[in-house]
């Protein structure tokens, strides 16, 4: 498979993975797009496997019902998928920026690592170095 296709097909894999979770609200739409060996990379160590990943997003679909995604960049190089997005709860829910990077291997999404910010705060992380 030439790496151009290659990429395309990553793009969709994951496309498809935000499509059935947000449509179904439901993780076992997920599950089946993930490796056994999946790994969810967080700097605070948390839900690293597929199955603590797949309970900790269950249980955060719960106040994050009817969350609007709105897919700001999605690009592929070869195994790896970047993806940012902007994310509001409805009405006058938070709003919050993400950037996930996914790694798939042999159609299923095998490693991914996220960056959450939400909006209200972004200015205030412009200065992250200085003390509080």
């Amino acid at each position: 498979m030439n790496t151009q296709h290659m990429t395309h097909d990553n793009k969709d894999i994951v496309q498809r993975a935000l499509t059935a979770l947000v449509a179904t609200g439901d993780v076992d739409a997920l599950a089946p797009l993930l490796s056994d060996d999946f790994l969810h990379h967080r700097p605070d160590a948390t839900s690293r496997t597929k199955p603590e990943w797949l309970a900790a997003v269950g249980a955060a679909l719960v106040p994050l019902a009817g969350m609007q995604v709105e897919i700001q960049h999605m690009l592929a190089d070869g195994d790896h998928v970047v993806m940012h997005s902007r994310r509001r709860l409805p009405g006058t829910g938070p709003e919050i920026v993400v950037v996930d990077v996914w790694r798939l291997d042999g159609g299923l999404i095998a490693e991914a690592w996220e960056i959450i910010e939400p909006v209200s705060q972004a200015a205030a992380n412009l200065r992250w170095w200085e003390i509080r």
